[in-house]
């Protein structure tokens, strides 16, 4: 397993890799990752201090989701969602044909282990208000993790 650590403007983020395969994206509260980085996980760093410069709204990585069959359709439908846009849980309901799955879709959506790639940040309350990221880092919660990518993306910060 191949590890590294990124430094963003909004906390420090792990990236995990399995020879040239992203496995795992999560912010984290611990520096003490002992780094063990490929070229996989450099390209990953780079693309994210492209983001984070505002230069970058879609990441080229090769990654690998492991889920349910589920889970990968809604991540899947996240991977839509345009940068800088959000839509709302029932939306991702909606557009699966499983209107009733809402809490399910919600369920789904809070088990992504590739944070910022597949961009779950983009996922608000059907009342517009800013709900679940289970990330955080040493002092920040996972809503303002959230709040933080979003007016990253211009999105958040117009709503106010």
């Amino acid at each position: 397993m191949h590890k590294s650590l990124y430094e963003s403007p909004i906390g420090k983020i792990k990236i995990e890799a399995e020879r040239d395969v992203i496995t795992r994206i999560c912010f984290t509260y611990n520096s003490e990752i002992v780094e063990k980085p490929n070229e996989t996980t450099i390209e990953c760093k780079r693309q994210f201090e492209e983001y984070f410069a505002g230069k970058r709204k879609k990441f080229d990585i090769k990654y690998k989701m492991d889920g349910t069959e589920f889970q990968c359709k809604v991540w899947k439908e996240l991977e839509k969602i345009p940068y800088g846009e959000t839509v709302t849980y029932k939306d991702i309901a909606e557009r699966m044909g499983r209107l009733v799955a809402v809490r399910a879709v919600a369920n789904a959506i809070g088990k992504n282990k590739l944070l910022v790639v597949i961009p779950c940040h983009r996922v608000i309350g059907s009342n517009g208000k800013l709900t679940g990221f289970s990330a955080k880092t040493d002092d920040k919660t996972g809503l303002e993790l959230k709040k933080d990518l979003l007016d990253l993306e211009g999105k958040y910060a117009d709503r106010r």
